[in-house]
């Protein structure tokens, strides 16, 4: 985020034209060429061969003064340390640029410093996230992997005391101050309706962010957290280059930080990944964020506004070519922005039946569907299962852990979470068997208890199909086998009286089935954008 203003004053008397004219030449980098470079509102990034070197251009903002070579050394050792602890296969070191004898420049020589540079090793462009994305190769697999990553990094993140309503009210007075002068680019109306629902939602969870802040959630966080400042390093999602002029921008809610990867996301029209990244953080976070997602519509609105605020004032100032640039696509991220803010009424819905009848593979295109953005909470019993074992997903566990009394706490996991969220406002989507007639009696009364809607979908397919698509399941959390299903076909569930779709050819079909019924009983929000 920058200043409402963003105006840059008169330049400061130093020129870096002769360093920018030094680091250009291949020369430096072992006579690799060309050397690329990559401007930015804040630095120049040359590239040439496995090297990656990094200037902070002489420039004075109101929110960012690096008009002295020492106030750009200081943000670049910042810069350094902020991204070395998680990055280390990017960050080497922060060396001068010298004047040698004879008035000449070298890099890390022993004259005078007369600029400093952040020296980095270069990734390929093709595993930026920002990449894959635009490829169409942002899988499930990945989406997953990233939801660990950013819940991993903030859970080493150091802890703020900073009071997480007052931040993002300050966010929501700068954003009135930017916007006030931007109703020929946004429009008015759209402006004032971002403003009153913004605030309105606020207020509503001001005790909740207010003690997020005491019990840890407020943390020294990114601050930037989008795809392009995501990288795969060695096969895993990697946070790169945090925010770094402003500690007070830095420092947020946990929630707020990973609200910008979400609006990324479905702001580049990739929901699903959207709602797996959340799904796959918040069973990272083993339940401690489930309270939390009553903040997160505002805190996705805020992060689309903040977009749209800089799209502005990137065009103002010249620089047409950043993200967001231009008042079409700022008008589509305020957009964004009101979408998020739009009522969406919690719901829960619950997938049965045996297994291998495609309770997952449903439940995961039926879940960015529902609800707020960006979608529901898909609750999966395997996958609890493991949590509550303290395992990872694609561990086996032994036939003891599926007995009935191991059944029974798993289900009382499942109800207790669905509770926490759906009081939070969020829709919830239950995937498990539910061969039990009490398991099913217990969802559909906590709906009726808590006043929300409640859908229960059966898959149904016959014997010899779910023997098939167990045997050539790989790489799955359920431990369920030929023996396990064996054991369900001799289960007598009971009468089901739930909606029954047929999952015996493709999925395609049950998946058409179930949305039909979703939107017949107005289950389906549009939360998947």
């Amino acid at each position: 985020m920058t200043a409402a203003g963003d105006k840059c004053r008169d330049p400061p008397p130093d020129s870096q034209a002769e360093v920018l004219r030094f680091l250009r030449d291949p020369a430096h980098y072992g006579g690799a060429s060309p050397v690329a470079v990559v401007e930015t509102h804040g630095a120049y990034v040359f590239l040439a061969g496995a090297v990656a070197l990094k200037v902070k251009r002489a420039i004075r903002y109101e929110y960012m003064d690096l008009s002295t070579p020492g106030r750009r050394r200081r943000m670049l050792q910042r810069e350094f340390a902020l991204n070395r602890r998680t990055a280390p296969g990017i960050y080497r070191d922060v060396v001068p640029v010298t004047r040698v004898p004879g008035g000449g420049l070298a890099l890390n020589g022993g004259g005078r410093p007369v600029e400093w540079v952040l020296r980095m090793r270069r990734f390929a462009a093709a595993d930026e996230l920002a990449v894959i994305a635009a490829r169409g190769d942002f899988t499930d697999a990945l989406a997953d992997d990233l939801g660990r990553s950013v819940q991993a990094y903030h859970h080493r993140a150091p802890r703020r005391s900073a009071d997480g309503t007052d931040l993002i009210n300050a966010i929501l007075d700068e954003l009135d101050r930017a916007f006030a002068g931007m109703h020929a680019e946004l429009g008015a109306a759209p402006v004032a309706a971002f403003h009153t629902a913004a605030r309105t939602q606020l207020a509503a969870c001001a005790v909740l962010l207010t003690g997020r802040s005491v019990t840890g959630h407020v943390r020294r966080c990114h601050g930037d957290l989008h795809l392009r400042n995501l990288v795969l390093l060695d096969g895993v999602p990697t946070p790169f280059d945090a925010l770094e002029f402003s500690e007070t921008l830095g420092t947020c809610d946990v929630l707020y930080d990973l609200a910008f990867l979400i609006m990324d996301l479905r702001h580049r029209k990739l929901p699903r990944a959207a709602n797996i990244v959340l799904n796959s953080y918040l069973l990272a976070a083993t339940g401690k964020e489930d309270t939390g997602l009553v903040a997160l519509p505002l805190f996705v609105a805020v992060r689309a506004a903040i977009r749209a605020m800089v799209g502005i004032q990137a065009r103002h100032a010249g620089r047409g070519s950043a993200p967001g640039a231009g008042s079409g696509d700022a008008r589509h991220y305020l957009q964004d922005a009101l979408a998020a803010l739009a009522p969406a009424p919690p719901q829960l819905v619950a997938v049965g039946g045996l297994s291998g009848s495609g309770k997952t593979t449903l439940s995961r295109e039926l879940a960015p569907l529902l609800g707020a953005a960006p979608g529901a909470v898909h609750l999966r019993s395997d996958i609890e299962r493991k949590a509550m074992a303290g395992v990872a997903p694609l561990t086996r566990l032994p036939v003891a852990d599926y007995a009935r009394e191991g059944r029974g706490r798993v289900y009382a996991r499942l109800l207790e979470r669905a509770g926490t969220l759906l009081r939070a406002g969020q829709a919830v989507l239950l995937d498990a068997t539910f061969l039990d007639p009490s398991a099913r009696a217990k969802a559909a009364t906590l709906s009726a208890d808590l006043g929300v809607p409640f859908t229960g979908l059966w898959l149904q397919a016959p014997a010899a199909t779910l023997m098939s698509r167990l045997a050539a399941r790989q790489g799955d959390a359920s431990d369920a086998d030929a023996a396990v299903l064996r054991l369900q076909l001799a289960t007598d569930p009971g009468p089901i009286g739930w909606q029954r779709l047929d999952s015996s050819r493709n999925l395609a079909a049950a998946l058409a089935a179930a949305r039909a019924m979703l939107s017949g009983g107005a289950g389906l929000s549009g939360g998947g954008g």
